[in-house]
């Protein structure tokens, strides 16, 4: 640990990406199997299984939500992806939080001393999350590129919203990028920010604490 640099912090958010990326196509041929929770991960490796362990939460969300919309199913399929949907979002957040804490552990001993108390609008925990959604939607989003039932219009549209998706990506995955040098130069702070959800939470949401029998 006390060897670690911001550029091999950088590199480890790449190749974390990369990941995220390439994964989004092996999982839908086969899904990792990730057992139970995680114990305290640190460093490098710890890292890099919290950033994989929320990827494969934003994975199974997709497909969940996507079930959750179906309109030729019982009820009770749509209420069971409804509690899914509930469990997988709380520990999406779970995990954003720990990849915060993680990465401060690991960049506490190099910050700077009088570095500003400036703040990034959203945590690289947070950022992460989102180059996991947009790895996502571009999968998604050019396998419609490829659909033989559908016109050449819908193709084409599909096409145009993958290359800004794209874009996106790559604009977001710099600009992680971009926060970890200014963590280096002292003009912001890394801090962990808690969601401290309460829906999921008996003793927090009165739907479930006032109704409990």
């Amino acid at each position: 640990m006390a060897d670690i640099t911001y550029e091999q912090v950088k590199k480890i958010i790449k190749e974390s990406v990369a990941h995220q990326k390439r994964s989004v196509m092996d999982w839908h041929f086969g899904e990792p199997v990730y057992e139970g929770e995680p114990g305290v991960l640190l460093g490098e490796s710890g890292l890099r299984e919290l950033v994989a362990r929320q990827h494969w939460t934003n994975f199974r969300l997709w497909h969940v939500e996507d079930r959750a919309r179906r309109k030729d199913v019982d009820a009770h399929v749509i209420a069971d992806c409804k509690y899914a949907i509930d469990k997988l979002n709380q520990r999406r957040n779970d995990l954003i939080e720990r990849v915060d804490e993680c990465l401060l552990d690991m960049l506490g001993p190099l910050l700077p001393a009088d570095a500003a108390e400036r703040y990034n609008t959203e945590t690289v925990g947070a950022a992460l999350d989102r180059l996991s959604i947009q790895a996502l939607k571009i999968y998604h989003m050019d396998e419609q590129c490829r659909r033989k039932d559908v016109d050449e219009r819908h193709r084409n549209a599909c096409g145009e919203k993958v290359l800004t998706l794209t874009r996106q990506h790559v604009d977001l995955e710099r600009a992680v990028l971009e926060l970890i040098d200014e963590y280096a130069a002292g003009t912001k702070k890394p801090k962990v920010y808690f969601q401290f959800k309460m829906y999921n939470d008996p003793a927090l949401n009165p739907e479930l604490y006032q109704n409990k029998s």
